[in-house]
């Protein structure tokens, strides 16, 4: 079993940064890939970002260039860094893994809201 812990959610300005990270304890090897999913009010959860075991990241191209996601595997710990925030961010994110044994399935984090308001 895998726990996931999000945390750095808020309230920013448009143009501001904020910091997600994503804290995994319990069965830490079984994950293959990491991500970070958001669900803006009114609409379907979507992919933001997504890191896999080769280093290889992929991004929503509404966000390239502008969020950054990264991997600590000593800390056990998933960041994603937002630049340039738009209202059209606004949205609950949330902190996935994707274990691989004993078979394929998805863990999720509780969510942490991020508001981006003048």
């Amino acid at each position: 079993q895998v726990q996931l812990v999000e945390s750095g959610g808020g309230l920013v300005q448009p143009g501001g940064s904020l910091r997600l990270s994503c804290v995994a304890s319990g069965s830490i090897s079984n994950i293959y890939v990491m991500g970070w999913y958001r669900q803006p009010p009114g609409k379907q959860r979507e992919l933001v970002a997504s890191v896999a075991p080769g280093g290889r990241k992929n991004y929503l191209d509404s966000v390239k260039g502008r969020f950054t996601i990264s991997r600590d595997n000593a800390k056990n710990t998933l960041y994603l860094q937002m630049n340039s925030l738009k209202p059209e961010d606004t949205a609950v994110y949330y902190c996935n893994a994707l274990l691989g044994r004993p078979y394929f399935r998805n863990c999720w984090g509780q969510g942490t809201q991020v508001t981006v308001s003048s």
